[in-house]
This record gives C-alpha cells, structure tokens and sequence, in this order.
C-alpha cells in the first residue's frame, strides 16, 4: 500500500501524508459484525480520569473479529478488505461453506477470492491458521494466542510479523518484533504470513485535527505547568527539571525507568529480552 502526499497549498497539507489504500476492496462493513463502541474518555466506572489524553474523536462501530478461528477444517473465501477504525491492521471479510462470515486479520497479499482454512494440518499460506506444532521452523506468523483457546493476543499490529525459531517439547521458541525471545506453548494456534497495511508506520498526520479526529486530546509538557501540577513546573522563563531525573506528574521516575515487576511469574517464558545486548 502506498502513501500520497499532497501539494502544499495550505500550511497543514505541506506535511500531510495518506495511505492510498489499494489492499482495500469493500468500502462498507459487514452489519451483522458491527456492535456498539461506547466511549469512556479515559474515566473509569467511577467517572475519574485514570487515562489522560483520551476523549472526543469520530463515532465508531466495533468490528467483531475471529481471534480464536475455531471453525476446524473449514474452507473460507475472502469476500473483500475493509479498514477498520479501531486497529491500525486491514481486516477480511471471510464466508465459510456453510454461509457463516467472520472478519479475521487481513495479511499481507490476501486478496478477494482467496481461500483460508483452520485446521490441524494446512499449506502454509497467508491467512491459514494452525497449531504451532504444525507450522515449520523458520515461518513467518501473526495472530498468535498466548494461551490455548484463549483466541489471539500477540503480533496484530499493521505490519507486524513473528518468526518461529525452534521447537523444544512442550514450547516453542518464537521471536516478537520487537527481538524478543519468547516460549510459547506449541499447542497454541497462530496464522501464517505477515499482517498487512505495512506502510501505516509511515503516515504523517500533519495537523492536530487529525489527532483529534482519532480521539487524542492535546497534551501538555509538565516544564510549562506551575508547581502545583507537575513536578517539572515553576522556575522564572524555561528551567531545568530540578531532579535527579524526570518524573510522571505523580512524581514517580519515568522516561527509561523500567516499571515491569521483578520476579513476575511470566519471566520464565522469556528467553531473550527485547533491549538485551
């Protein structure tokens, strides 16, 4: 998929980029797979604010998608590629032979007509699903459950791609993209190919609007607030942080300050840290 940029003719459109959308084939969603998508602005059950720069943004519909791909031994054909307001990924369209349609996540080079299957034992083409036990050393794969039957939870980002490095037993050794060394149970299920709309990472939105059409508030550095607000607040004209490090506006450390729990009791799936040398 490409990017188009545009004649600089206002100040917003000289740094304003788009996604030509080529992948996408279907302009309108399916209606019996949409649901509602009710907005919290970042409050909680209480109405407080528990994330900040959250609010406002176009309406949308949820997308119900097939994580888990339980229809076993099934054939489905790709009906079309529809974006989807709520992931950064292209979804598919898919109708079973029995006339049941599903969305999973749309990878890379699947186009309308092809077929997907989920089975015990498949070819190893984009969009098929299967066990990790099934799927040979050295493939690409997305979607990938990190419990059995739980459905998918890793690698469903645009672009995105995982790739099994070896089986031991029980696990198997996958790389996530961000390099690092993962154990994943092989009875796991996980989808062959690379998530597709690949060029997305390089979009520059090029205005605030933009922004807040996705339902981002504007966010304001912690140097320009009064003491009061921000730990980094205060001083006369532009003055330094003021401690050893800079902080949350709790007063907690951040930028670099690790907050993943020493001894948690995923440790011992990780074989090789992402940031490790």
């Amino acid at each position: 998929m490409g990017i188009k940029s545009f004649r600089p003719v206002t100040p917003s459109l000289r740094n304003t980029t788009v996604l030509t959308n080529e992948e996408i084939t279907k302009k309108s969603p399916e209606k019996s797979l949409l649901t509602v998508a009710k907005k919290k602005a970042g409050r909680n059950n209480s109405g407080k604010i528990t994330v900040r720069h959250h609010g406002g943004g176009n309406r949308r519909k949820y997308r119900i998608i097939d994580f888990k791909r339980n229809k076993v031994d099934m054939e489905a054909t790709v009906i079309g590629i529809e974006y989807d307001p709520n992931r950064t990924a292209n979804i598919a369209l898919i109708e079973y032979t029995d006339g049941e349609r599903a969305y999973i996540i749309a990878p890379l080079g699947l186009t309308d007509g092809d077929k997907v299957i989920s089975a015990e034992k498949a070819d190893i083409k984009p969009g098929n699903c299967m066990a990790i036990s099934s799927i040979p050393v050295g493939t690409m794969i997305y979607n990938i459950e990190l419990h059995k039957g739980k459905g998918a939870q890793l690698v469903r980002s645009a672009g995105m791609s995982a790739q099994l490095m070896a089986k031991e037993g029980k696990y198997a050794h996958v790389r996530m993209p961000s390099g690092e060394m993962r154990l994943i149970s092989v009875e796991c299920r996980a989808c062959i190919g690379q998530v597709g709309n690949t060029d997305h990472e390089n979009v520059k939105l090029g205005k605030a609007g933009r922004t807040r059409h996705m339902g981002i508030r504007p966010t304001v550095r912690g140097s320009v607030m009064n003491p009061v607000d921000h730990p980094h607040g205060g001083g006369e004209g532009r003055a330094p942080v003021g401690h050893a490090g800079p902080m949350t506006p709790w007063g907690k450390p951040a930028l670099g300050y690790k907050t993943r729990k020493t001894n948690h009791r995923t440790d011992k799936y990780i074989v090789k840290r992402r940031n490790s040398k």
